[in-house]
């Protein structure tokens, strides 16, 4: 014969809520165990009475040491000497020289100190520039007589102009050529050539006086 039991007799139906209860029951003692502080109480402390009066400060001076005192001075002992005292000592002057009265004394002769060397000074600019003899129309002529057009610079097709720079002295001789600008293909060897081919040239002046000047001019190279 079965047994028989009742559905609200039976236990089991609701282990699992009393399971969840008893852990939720469980945490919160543990949680209440860890988190629970307890303080010791003792007797009160009496730590006085702040006192704020600071009037009573006692300001302390500023105090200032004096510098030291400087040493004093000694003053030289003056020992004074009379106007009519004798000096015995004798001062005795060897001159090597033996002098007598046929001794002729020869004229002494003083060299003139000698003159520096002053380098004479280059004018950039000068009253009168120095020009070519004849003027500009007779160096054309020169140029053109003298000048040969460079053989490079014509199968490279290259003109253009030739800046020169050069010094004219005193008595119209050139040096020192340089040249400032220049296209190349042996034009630039053609132009020094051919201001070295020119003769003396006038020098420029200063206040009415030949001056060693600089002088630059140009050269033009062009094909036809």
């Amino acid at each position: 014969m079965e047994t028989k039991k009742v559905p609200s007799a039976d236990i089991n139906k609701k282990s699992t809520l009393f399971l969840a209860i008893g852990l939720l029951a469980s945490l919160s003692l543990t949680f209440v165990a860890f988190e629970w502080k307890q303080y010791n109480r003792g007797d009160l402390m009496d730590l006085g009475v702040i006192m704020d009066d600071f009037d009573d400060i006692i300001e302390v001076p500023l105090t200032e040491q004096p510098p030291p005192k400087a040493p004093p001075l000694q003053q030289p002992e003056i020992v004074p000497i009379p106007d009519d005292e004798e000096i015995n000592e004798v001062v005795e002057i060897n001159l090597d020289v033996d002098i007598t009265e046929t001794t002729e004394i020869e004229n002494l002769v003083f060299e003139p100190a000698p003159t520096e060397e002053v380098a004479e000074e280059v004018h950039l600019v000068v009253e009168e520039y120095a020009k070519f003899p004849g003027g500009w129309d007779e160096w054309a002529k020169f140029l053109n007589k003298n000048f040969e057009y460079p053989r490079q610079a014509q199968r490279s097709g290259i003109e253009g102009t030739v800046h020169l720079s050069f010094v004219v002295d005193a008595k119209g001789i050139i040096s020192d050529i340089e040249v400032t600008r220049g296209i190349g293909g042996g034009c630039n060897e053609e132009a020094i050539r051919v201001l070295k081919l020119s003769p003396k040239w006038t020098p420029g002046k200063q206040r009415g006086v030949a001056v060693k000047s600089r002088m630059a001019i140009q050269i033009k190279f062009g094909l036809r």
